[in-house]
């Protein structure tokens, strides 16, 4: 509740438009982290590592920052189309994704939980 005020003190002061420097740098480095998210995602979770879940939680929080952001910032037209393209086609599917794999209720067996441990192999039956 605290930042309701807030919230309306930055609608009625912040410029509608702003210069910005850098704004390539700001773009490449979000989605250099949404990869490296999801790199680290696939590779924990092949690992059988429940991080997995703390990762992707982060990635889909940057997936859909990264369209909500790519859909208000762009001019009219076919630049508008292209961002709207690109969060219901790649960054809204991915972040779900990244949600499902964050909450996402998987049962391990302490076969699993056996072959976690470094060096220790399951026996086979």
């Amino acid at each position: 509740m605290a930042l309701v005020p807030w919230l309306y003190v930055l609608a009625r002061t912040l410029p509608s438009t702003a210069r910005v420097g850098h704004w390539n740098v700001a773009w490449v480095g979000l989605d250099a982290l949404e990869a490296l998210g999801l790199l680290s995602t696939a590779a924990l979770r092949r690992r059988g590592d429940d991080r997995h879940r703390l990762t992707a939680a982060a990635t889909g929080a940057l997936l859909v920052v990264d369209a909500w952001f790519d859909t208000v910032t762009a001019a009219p037209g076919g630049e508008l189309a292209a961002a709207v393209a690109m969060a219901l086609g790649a960054e809204l599917p991915l972040a779900a994704v990244c949600t499902a794999l964050a909450l996402g209720r998987e049962r391990r067996t302490a076969r699993d939980d056996l072959r976690l441990i470094p060096g220790r192999r399951p026996t086979r039956r």
